[in-house]
């Protein structure tokens, strides 16, 4: 039971400071209590602390040079403030991967659950900091020049960020660990869980695969339309004031469908790889 309380109570603080920021929207916060709230009762320090680090270095790139970002993302289906969609996307897999660790207990829980936090961050952080670069963007199926902001279109700027922001998740998860009770962290420290330094490597491949993966996916699939006034084409079916037309993808397969399932092709890198390291 204190495990519950303590979690709820730390989560609704966080996310309570986040929506008093303008970085949650109501549905978002409340998202984010449910979300912390089972990753400390179900889990344990790194599997909640790491959730942590993910929202906190994730929304305050969100926040910084937002002006200068704000044209590249006007097109963007959500940017700035997270609904529930959002932090369920971003964190609702995480979350149940705890859970299933916490009623199966085995190292390749934890595994998934690296590749999963890696991608959902270096997915933000390629946005985030690629919308700086000072080189147009090239779509990632043929690798033609394309306007800053397209579904689908990448930088060297936002790919070196993606890889640091899977690497961060690596360490943070790779610190927790160690701060945590041997009692607690007998399934992710068995003779065959990874440890240490590895964890970085997981986590650098775990982003890199699951960003690249959700940029392909946006290229292809994602639902996308085209302003009416302006002719930009967007990830939201409204810009301008008008309603936008759509020109390609079911209406089903919004940002937020890319974002878990390039998560899932992040978590199963992860898989492969400790089963080629461990196997």
């Amino acid at each position: 039971m204190w495990d519950w309380l303590i979690g709820a109570a730390c989560s609704l603080y966080i996310a309570a400071a986040a929506y008093g920021k303008k970085s949650l929207s109501g549905s978002g916060a409340a998202a984010a209590v449910a979300v912390g709230t089972v990753m400390y009762a179900m889990g344990s320090l790194p599997w909640f602390g790491t959730l942590i680090v993910f929202f906190i270095a994730s929304t305050a790139l969100t926040k910084w040079r937002h002006r200068q970002k704000s044209l590249v993302e006007s097109g963007y289906a959500k940017s700035g403030r997270r609904d529930a969609g959002q932090v369920l996307a971003n964190g609702g897999l995480g979350a149940a991967l705890c859970i299933c660790h916490n009623l199966w207990p085995g190292p390749l829980w934890w595994v998934a659950f690296i590749g999963v936090m890696a991608t959902v961050t270096a997915d933000t952080w390629a946005t985030e900091i690629g919308a700086l670069s000072r080189t147009q963007p090239r779509s990632i199926l043929n690798g033609r020049k394309v306007a800053a902001g397209t579904s689908g279109g990448v930088t060297a700027l936002g790919a070196v960020a993606s890889v640091a922001g899977g690497i961060t998740i690596g360490l943070a998860a790779w610190l927790l660990s160690t701060w945590q009770p041997a009692s607690t962290l007998a399934a992710e420290n068995s003779a065959a869980a990874p440890a240490g330094a590895v964890l970085l490597l997981f986590g650098a491949a775990g982003g890199l695969v699951g960003s690249l993966s959700d940029s392909l996916l946006g290229a292809v699939w994602q639902v996308m339309y085209r302003c009416t006034v302006c002719g930009k084409e967007i990830e939201k079916d409204r810009h301008c004031n008008q309603l936008a037309v759509r020109i390609r993808g079911a209406s089903w397969f919004t940002n937020d469908a890319v974002n878990i399932i390039s998560s899932l092709c992040g978590g199963a890198a992860c898989l492969i790889l400790y089963l080629i390291l461990y196997g």
